[in-house]
């Protein structure tokens, strides 16, 4: 798992970048979430956007790599905030168990992000918020450096530099209400919702805790 063996340096790594930018893009994000609703994290790292979280009924931070999630353990404060161990591809929670979700640079570490915007579609009630900000392939000739980049970028940390995740999204059922460009158009702030059409059955409070990896 590339991302147990990064997680140590990650939050160094990435500083210069959030005092300059990045956090003041991950409080954007999420700002654009309802409040007092049950809420799901994908790709939760270290827990850099905790205190970007709205007022929750209950949230959860969701993460692959268990040792990422040693030091969000650390920086979480929210007793209404539970950390799970899970593939976004495969999730653990029943139908219509949240009303939004959110990811901040996660998409393009996930080996199939089809499958897991439809496990986002799943887990999330028809006409839930779903909010991407996600680094993408910009347009023009910086496209094709990205291109190049993403050879190196998928070898070394299994990061796609050169995916269009509006347009997967889109694909994938979901409707796009907004895309806010960022750093001419590299990064994309991706308002989306829920049109799940199919009946699916609403999730109990106990279905919805029970036989899921928890982070003591």
């Amino acid at each position: 798992m590339i991302y147990d063996r990064l997680a140590k340096g990650y939050d160094k790594s990435l500083a210069p970048f959030e005092k300059r930018f990045l956090a003041k893009w991950r409080e954007e994000t999420l700002s654009l979430l309802p409040e007092n609703v049950n809420l799901l994290e994908i790709g939760a790292g270290t827990g850099l956007n905790f205190r970007f979280y709205p007022k929750c009924k209950h949230s959860v931070a969701s993460e692959i790599s268990c040792k990422m999630l040693r030091f969000a353990k650390e920086k979480n404060l929210n007793e209404k905030l539970s950390l799970v161990q899970t593939d976004a591809q495969i999730l653990p929670f029943a139908a219509n168990s949240f009303d939004a979700a959110f990811a901040t640079l996660v998409f393009c570490a996930i080996p199939n992000p089809e499958k897991a915007f439809e496990e986002l579609r799943r887990v999330v009630r028809k006409n839930g918020k779903i909010i991407l900000l996600e680094h993408i392939r910009p347009k023009g000739l910086l496209g094709y450096f990205f291109d190049f980049l993403n050879i190196f970028t998928v070898r070394l940390i299994e990061d796609h530099f050169n995916r269009d995740t509006a347009k997967i999204a889109e694909n994938s059922g979901l409707k796009i209400l907004e895309v806010r460009k960022k750093a001419f158009g590299i990064v994309n702030l991706i308002i989306c919702e829920n049109k799940m059409e199919r009946e699916l059955q609403f999730a109990t409070e106990k279905q919805l805790f029970d036989k899921i990896n928890y982070i003591k």
